[in-house]
């Protein structure tokens, strides 16, 4: 840096800190809020800042050396033009940025492998994947859709409207994903034939069953878009047959 950069001029407020330093070391009896005041009132007067600076001080304002002079009449200028723009002249302290604190990784379920998910089980799933990141998320959702592209065509043929579709889809992916988490073997594609079969859908785990009753009567008290009944009734009629496939879809 040359010598002509180092002797510029800059008119620039550095906070309220820093002027209330330089105050005191100036020998100034006003604190930085005082010397504001005093700024903005000779300004609403029309007086010039070469008529308003020295009423800071009582006598001739002292220095410990030249740089800290230009220091103070740096920010008392910045000040000034901030004044004169209309600005508010924030004098408190810069506030620390918090520390980021990192989101701990979300701790999958314990299988039920080899027996069957319980109300507990069902919850920690849930959580699970609620609290997963957007990766996480579209892991497991291209499993179910790669897996599964019989129980989705199955769902594109329900008849049901674009919410009912939605609905049953997000609700079949979620009970997919639990079934799969808490299975290591893992799960088989369920079949077109075994969707669409005149046959009652077979028995699945209370706690399951219960978790689909309740989102589904969610789906239908939802404020903004509630299922009509009638479109609730064909949802949970697909759901229903969905679980009970994938739930006889899990490996030995």
């Amino acid at each position: 840096m040359g010598r002509r950069d180092r002797d510029e001029f800059v008119r620039h407020f550095e906070g309220g800190e820093v002027l209330q330093g330089l105050l005191e070391l100036a020998g100034s009896p006003l604190d930085a809020q005082a010397a504001v005041a005093r700024l903005k009132e000779g300004l609403e007067q029309g007086r010039s800042p070469g008529e308003v600076f020295p009423s800071l001080f009582e006598g001739e304002p002292h220095f410990p050396n030249p740089e800290l002079a230009r220091k103070l009449y740096q920010n008392l200028f910045g000040v000034w033009d901030l004044l004169e723009e209309g600005k508010v002249v924030d004098l408190r302290p810069p506030q620390e940025k918090a520390p980021r604190v990192k989101k701990p990784k979300p701790v999958p379920p314990k299988p039920f492998h080899p027996g069957e998910p319980d109300e507990g089980y069902v919850e920690a799933a849930w959580r699970y994947l609620e609290d997963l990141d957007e990766r996480g998320t579209e892991r497991l959702n291209h499993s179910f859709e790669n897996r599964q592209d019989a129980l989705l065509g199955f769902l594109d043929e329900s008849g049901l409207t674009d919410d009912g579709y939605g609905a049953a889809r997000h609700l079949l992916f979620e009970l997919h994903a639990m079934i799969e988490l808490g299975w290591p073997p893992g799960l088989r594609s369920v079949s077109h034939s075994e969707l669409s079969s005149g046959k009652s859908p077979g028995p699945v785990p209370g706690a399951l069953s219960a978790y689909a009753d309740e989102a589904l009567f969610e789906a239908e008290q939802d404020e903004e878009a509630p299922l009509p009944p009638a479109e609730a009734a064909r949802v949970r009629e697909a759901v229903t047959r969905g679980l009970s496939a994938l739930w006889s879809a899990r490996k030995a």
